[in-house]
């Protein structure tokens, strides 16, 4: 076996999964390894904080499919990450996290920046490798970037420090790569049938369709059936928007004509979906999940197939190949939704007209500041055709959800059922790195923005062209709406006094342009997306809101305020 240095080694087997780009923050626990990574072919982008640098990375593999690989130093460094590795697991998103680690002569002794790193990882990842000697740092290295891809999520490398350096006679493994499957031949026959059977059968398309590159083989069988299409919460570009099945996207602020539609199913295909609740419960006051209709769940992972929502059928194989063998075996059969084919298609007509004029009307406003609707409308009209769109956690961002349409995979991230703030824009970035031909426009909150603005330093360090849409209406709208609707508009931590950000991003060395009439909008988007600048689009909008985040969640107290009263005036 080749003798070198186990940063060498570890290095070696970076490049050899096909790393290019690696983000996050200098630091002497892997400067050894670091001072190849040029040499290597590997980029470093130095980012402003560790949580941007795990988004960027989570960007990075959603776009592009391959993995994204974040390090930083030892102990402050690493808690760092935690909350970007958190969003990463339930998204899905194969990231390696390397992690060095104090030195093995002081650990325990309470040394500087030491902690122990793998129990912040352990629910929020795939898999975790501990280098317990310096030639092993090939092999877990490895091991991590081949069940990231397997297993579809987050996994950690601990290294610690002083194992970069020495001498180790090693073999560098080649990557795996696993076939994946369509299902057992069972499972797939009792789908079939269920949907030959079926009178109004309805497909929600999924993450895992997007994931699996399945989008023509759903579209496929979408078409066979002649089965309405809506797609998961926040995977609205799973299938392709203008396709006269599709009816947008359920979930929270999502399509009233994809919840009518899913309202009359009789048999739901769920392809590449876990069902999450938050994508399924009542919205707009409206109850809308079938509660008798039959569910066939296609997913990769085994954890998934009756998590949420009791199935009849549950099919353990890849969203894409599976469209495809289920397609495959309806051909053989007569589907009963052929029969009333034209009905179902007039229902999609009606549905989706119905919602385009409700949304329509809301979106009316001419006024200044812009209300949010309206400028989410501009903003949809604008947008590229082949941008890549990431949205934060917020009333307004959550608002896009029935805005924003895609024709094209690979084009929509959100921060999924983690839900934490300062996600959109250090995700935009990564995406844009992985696909540098492609718009990254990120839609952020004034108060999110505050947990990420320093990013647009690294955008301009590492010339980075990322558009950053914020919303500046001088509050935490999402809280502020569950306080108006359940504490009688007692506002506590949610006002907020911003400066112009449009300025700060200058200050910078950004661009930034302050929008705040909507004639105005759609030609800011436009020129900024073209510029190849990082731009950050300060939109002023109104203090209006939509639906609150939780309605399930919260209920309104029962408080004695006088009493309360009178403790304070004491």
């Amino acid at each position: 076996m080749p003798t070198m240095t186990p940063s060498e080694a570890f290095v070696e087997t970076l490049a050899a999964n096909g790393v290019t780009d690696v983000f996050g923050i200098v630091g002497s626990a892997f400067m050894d390894a670091l001072d190849l990574f040029e040499p290597a072919g590997i980029r470093f982008i130095s980012t402003a904080h560790e949580q941007g640098a795990g988004h960027m990375a989570d960007g990075y593999a959603r776009a592009s499919g391959r993995h994204g690989v974040c390090i930083a130093q030892n102990g402050p460094g690493i808690s760092n990450f935690v909350t970007a590795i958190a969003a990463a697991y339930w998204a899905h998103s194969p990231v390696v996290c390397l992690t060095p680690e104090s030195g093995t002569a002081t650990m325990g002794h309470g040394g500087f920046q030491e902690v122990e790193q793998m129990p912040f990882f352990e629910k929020i990842t795939r898999w975790q490798g501990h280098v317990n000697r310096p030639d092993r740092i090939a092999e877990f290295t490895a091991r991590a970037f081949d069940l990231a891809m397997f297993e579809r999520g987050p996994t950690q490398v601990n290294i610690p420090r002083d194992f970069f350096y020495g001498q180790i006679d090693v073999q560098i493994p080649s990557p795996l790569r696993i076939e994946r499957s369509a299902g057992g031949p069972d499972s797939l026959q009792q789908a079939a049938e269920m949907l030959a059977q079926a009178s109004f059968p309805v497909i929600i398309s999924g993450g895992g369709v997007v994931m699996a590159g399945g989008v023509p083989q759903a579209v496929a069988l979408a078409e066979h059936l002649g089965a309405p299409v809506v797609a998961s919460y926040l995977h609205n570009d799973s299938f392709p928007d203008g396709h006269e099945l599709m009816c947008g996207p359920l979930g929270y602020n999502g399509s009233k004509a994809a919840m009518a539609i899913m309202s009359q199913a009789d048999v739901v295909l769920a392809l590449g979906t876990r069902l999450g609740p938050f994508g399924t419960l009542p919205q707009y006051g409206i109850d809308y999940w079938p509660k008798n209709a039959r569910i066939i769940q296609v997913d990769i992972d085994h954890r998934m197939l009756g998590l949420v929502k009791p199935i009849g059928i549950g099919v353990l194989g890849d969203a894409g190949l599976a469209a495809a063998e289920i397609l495959r075996r309806l051909q053989a059969l007569s589907p009963a939704a052929h029969g009333n084919r034209d009905q179902r298609m007039a229902e999609i007509r009606r549905a989706r007209q119905d919602w385009q004029q409700e949304l329509d009307s809301q979106c009316a406003d001419t006024g200044s500041p812009i209300a949010p609707r309206a400028a989410l409308r501009e903003l949809e009209k604008a947008m590229p055709a082949d941008a890549m769109v990431t949205t934060d956690i917020g009333n307004i961002c959550s608002l896009s959800n029935s805005h924003l349409t895609f024709t094209r995979p690979n084009s929509f991230f959100a921060a999924m059922s983690f839900g934490n703030c300062g996600y959109a824009f250090p995700t935009a970035m990564g995406c844009k790195v992985a696909c540098p031909d492609r718009p990254a426009i990120a839609y952020v909150g004034d108060g999110a923005w505050g947990m990420s603005l320093q990013e647009t330093l690294t955008c301009v360090r590492e010339n980075i062209p990322v558009v950053a849409v914020v919303f500046n209406n001088g509050q935490w709208g999402a809280e502020k709406k569950n306080q108006i609707d359940y504490y009688a508009n007692r506002f506590v931590g949610t006002n907020l006094e911003n400066p112009s950000f449009a300025a700060v991003a200058k200050a910078m060395g950004a661009e930034g342009m302050r929008i705040d009439q909507r004639d105005q909008l759609g030609d800011a988007l436009r020129q900024a997306a073209a510029s190849n600048r990082p731009t950050i689009l300060e939109v002023m909008v109104t203090q209006a809101l939509g639906e609150p985040f939780r309605r399930d969640a919260l209920k309104k107290p029962a408080r004695m305020l006088d009493k309360y009263r009178a403790y304070s005036v004491a």
